[in-house]
């Protein structure tokens, strides 16, 4: 971000960038940089403006790693499965941590007395499985949809929709809301009509779910499933469910608003410029009504209730696939009674392949990470340490590893799968993640605090030098001196020490500290 000097307070306070007159953008440092210390007569005579931006970028990650004040932060709350996605742009931990009711955070500790390693697929007899010539997928998981969506181990889905008593037909109508995922034991839509303000078109939501399947190897797939689109009912025609095999995953706003949901190629929809007609992929197929692999249930006089397979689909072409599923009712829904809903619901898949499958297969989880989660922690059981009660924990404390004196709880990072692990009991709880970057997720975070820009110069200057022919030794170790006096200077600059705050800490140094 670029700051005006020359800004007027009414637009500083009336903004929503507070406190950027701290910061300096990367791009003002490198014309900057270009300006001063370039040219004719200097110690740089000539270079490229991309060299610098190189360089300045490289200058930029290494100081965010431990002189910028660059931790960010994310909080969920964590779910049953006990996993958190490691952000976009994370680089490593500086703390993770759960929140009470009150806003305290207790520090979660790290475990590494456990993992989540790759558990092979083993037969009767110990022998490892590669699947063979035909067989169904280990890792198609929730095939039957026991368990809610859970998008690190099985299906990633658009969610429900929450729509308020103005956004229906009716503006008198109380809330409502669409279920995706609601019936125990069946992929369900429960679909609403809405109003749209800014078309005047009254829709029905589409929803989308799909799960990722590595099909290398292998020559055809079989896939079948019990679905159920209701028969039509007033105001509401043609409930569809398409289910397939497509190139690419689902998107979250596939098909929110379009008339007919398109087919292939994720292109933009007629009705709504961005959001409209997001469609799945299917891969080529012959044999279907458009010579595309996918199954299709639709609503008519009756419903559309039967078990249907789609047998042959050729996947020689390529290594991933996803199983991509679409649920919505079509056509303006204008007529339909208010607070009315089309159940749709989807069951019971089975995804066979044939061919030459020899990869390792694995099973859905590790027994490893299973048991961790499912196990009353160690944390939970020392629940017994905070009591006044010492008759019956006499001696119990010997010998406690500190590393396990704590209640609350532990976690574990699988940097191949990219999860954050937890212990089972802090299911439930708001987890705050504070983490390191490298300043170059976004444009907007490509900036430099004035008290470091020094530093930011010294480390061009110093990276262009030492890597170009005829520059004397001397020079170069005099600015990589300079370096690291700067950089030196830039972190306690940074540090922030205040001798009252100081002060304040050492009136507490006659008390005893135990170790």
């Amino acid at each position: 971000m670029t700051v005006n000097p020359n800004r007027i307070q009414k637009d500083y306070y009336e903004g929503n960038d507070y406190g950027d007159y701290q910061f300096t953008s990367l791009q003002d440092i490198i014309n900057q940089f270009l300006v001063v210390y370039v040219g004719e007569g200097k110690i740089i005579s000539k270079t490229n403006k991309i060299d610098v931006a190189f360089h300045a970028q490289r200058a930029l990650q290494e100081l965010s790693f431990d002189t910028f004040k660059s931790v960010k932060a994310q909080e969920i709350v964590l779910p049953p499965s006990l996993q958190m996605i490691l952000p976009h742009d994370y680089i490593n931990y500086t703390n993770l941590a759960w929140s009470d009711a009150s806003g305290v955070q207790h520090t979660i500790y790290p475990t590494s007395k456990t993992s989540n390693p790759f558990s092979i697929r083993q037969d009767n007899d110990g022998n490892y499985d590669f699947g063979g010539a035909t067989g169904s997928f280990a890792n198609f998981n929730n095939s039957n949809f026991s368990t809610p969506f859970d998008s690190t181990n099985d299906w990633t889905a658009s969610g429900a929709r929450v729509m308020l008593a103005n956004a229906i037909e009716n503006p008198n109508t109380l809330a409502t809301i669409d279920i995706f995922n609601s019936a125990a034991g069946k992929l369900t839509a429960n679909i609403h009509k809405e109003f749209n303000n800014s078309t005047g078109v009254t829709f029905g939501r589409h929803y989308s779910c799909w799960q990722e399947i590595n099909v290398n190897g292998l020559d055809e797939l079989n896939i079948s499933a019990d679905g159920i689109a209701p028969a039509n009912q007033t105001g509401a025609s043609g409930a569809t469910i398409r289910m397939g095999i497509s190139s690419t995953k689902g998107d979250t706003r596939t098909s929110t608003q379009a008339v007919a949901p398109t087919l292939n190629g994720q292109t933009f929809g007629e009705i709504h410029p961005t959001f409209g007609a997001l469609g799945p992929s299917f891969i080529p197929h012959i044999g279907t009504s458009d010579n595309l692999a996918y199954l299709q249930w639709t609503g008519g006089t009756a419903a559309d209730s039967r078990n249907q397979t789609l047998s042959s689909i050729d996947v020689s072409g390529y290594n991933n696939v996803f199983v991509l599923i679409t649920m919505f009712v079509p056509g303006d829904l204008s007529a339909m009674v208010d607070n009315a809903t089309v159940d749709i619901t989807l069951d019971n898949i089975e995804l066979r392949f044939e061919g030459d499958y020899n990869t390792l297969q694995g099973n859905s989880e590790s027994k490893t990470w299973a048991n961790f989660k499912s196990v009353n922690t160690s944390e939970n059981n020392n629940q017994e340490y905070n009591t006044d009660d010492y008759s019956t924990i006499v001696g119990k404390r010997y010998g406690l590893d500190p590393q396990h004196s704590q209640v609350n709880g532990s976690f574990y990072i699988d940097n191949l799968k990219g999860l954050i692990h937890f212990s089972s009991n802090i299911s439930g709880k708001t987890v705050i993640l504070n983490y390191i970057s490298d300043s170059l997720g976004t444009d907007e975070e490509m900036q430099v605090h004035k008290l470091a820009q020094e530093a930011i110069y010294k480390h061009i200057m110093y990276a262009i030098l030492s890597t170009k022919a005829n520059v004397p030794e001397y020079v170069v170790r005099r600015y990589k001196q300079e370096r690291f006096a700067a950089t030196r200077q830039a972190k306690l600059r940074l540090s922030n020490i205040k001798l009252e705050e100081i002060t304040q800490t050492l009136r507490g140094k006659s008390k005893w500290i135990k170790h």
